[in-house]
């Protein structure tokens, strides 16, 4: 029998210095992030200018998404940020499928046993350096490569072999489709990285059973690989939603000039420019704030969808199954007095 000195001993917790350690993370999180969402979401039932700080309930919503505000210039309001959403989507559609179809397809490649490609480390270590590239530099990099005029180096290119400048930059589409690219380029890397630990964390013993069995590597690919990597998968769409629908800095700095090009506009362009339109005075507080609640519900809108289509059902079943069982067990419990046999 243990002593009650051992029994004391066995009994302390240190459960109070864990939640010490992870406090100062949780401070910083609520005071840089809990807090201004708050207070955006405060900010957008109010007044656009700072000096107009009333209540104005829901009209910077209805205006930016109805144009019935009574705020002058409600329509040309609605059809900026309906422009500015349109874009975002499109701009993330974009670059999400071409680069998880290509990430994927490298993830495998690089993962197969049977291929046997000199050198793997290197191409992966290539295909990840644009991911440690600040967007800023990127932007500024491909603006000085595909600039409009025939100076740039792109286009001095062309002009050399006879053909006209190209408008990489002014272009509505073609700008859109250079910034696709670029993020594609930016970030087809890290996803690679992330699949190929997805795809190396498959027990090896299913690919052997699966090639004695006769299975081909297309075959092993949707029977094997593609329903395991479920998982990674999922939050590789989640994260890069959130990253697509808050995309900012090449859209904001791929252009010419001093003004950025309205054609790539999106929500997160959308509210920095009317947070920082002009003077304080000028600028558009409620309709930013307004902005900011609209997009962050339509990622947590997006995301929930994405996390029940991926959901386990098998798990769900068993727990559904689990919970039957023991509302029987209640059941039988009542009817017997409580005593069970």
């Amino acid at each position: 029998m243990a002593s009650a000195a051992q029994s004391r001993i066995k009994s302390i917790s240190y459960a109070k210095y864990g939640y010490m350690f992870i406090a100062p993370f949780f401070l910083v999180y609520c005071f840089f992030q809990i807090w201004p969402l708050i207070y955006t979401f405060i900010l957008s039932f109010k007044g656009n200018q700072s000096g107009n700080a009333d209540f104005v309930g829901l009209d910077n919503y209805t205006t930016i998404l109805f144009g019935q505000g009574m705020a002058a210039g409600a329509d040309n309001t609605r059809q900026e940020f309906l422009q500015a959403l349109g874009n975002t989507f499109v701009l993330w559609f974009g670059n999400f499928i071409p680069q998880i179809l290509l990430s994927l397809l490298l993830a495998v490649w690089f993962t197969d046993a049977k291929v046997k490609l000199p050198g793997k480390g290197f191409f992966k270590i290539v295909m990840y350096m644009p991911n440690i590239i600040t967007a800023a530099s990127v932007a500024a990099l491909y603006v000085n490569l595909f600039g409009d005029s025939e100076y740039y180096f792109v286009n001095s290119l062309i002009a050399n072999m006879g053909g006209d400048a190209i408008k990489f930059v002014s272009d509505p589409t073609i700008s859109k489709g250079m910034v696709m690219f670029i993020q594609t380029w930016l970030w087809f890397g890290n996803t690679m990285i992330m699949l190929m630990s997805g795809i190396m964390g498959i027990s090896p013993s299913l690919f052997e059973a699966a090639d004695i069995d006769g299975a081909n590597s297309t075959q092993q690919f949707f029977t094997i690989t593609l329903p395991l990597l479920q998982p990674i998968m999922v939050y590789t769409l989640v994260t890069s939603m959130i990253g697509g629908l808050q995309m900012f800095d090449l859209p904001y700095l791929y252009h010419s000039g001093a003004n950025f090009s309205r054609n790539l506009e999106t929500v997160a362009v959308y509210i920095y420019y009317n947070f920082n339109k002009g003077t304080v005075e000028q600028a558009n507080y409620g309709y930013a704030g307004a902005a900011s609640i609209i997009i962050f519900a339509i990622t947590a809108v997006l995301g929930s969808i994405t996390f029940y289509m991926n959901r386990d059902k098998d798990e769900i079943a068993k727990k559904q199954q689990r919970k039957r069982a023991e509302k029987q067990q209640k059941a039988r419990m009542k009817q017997g007095g409580g005593l069970t046999i």
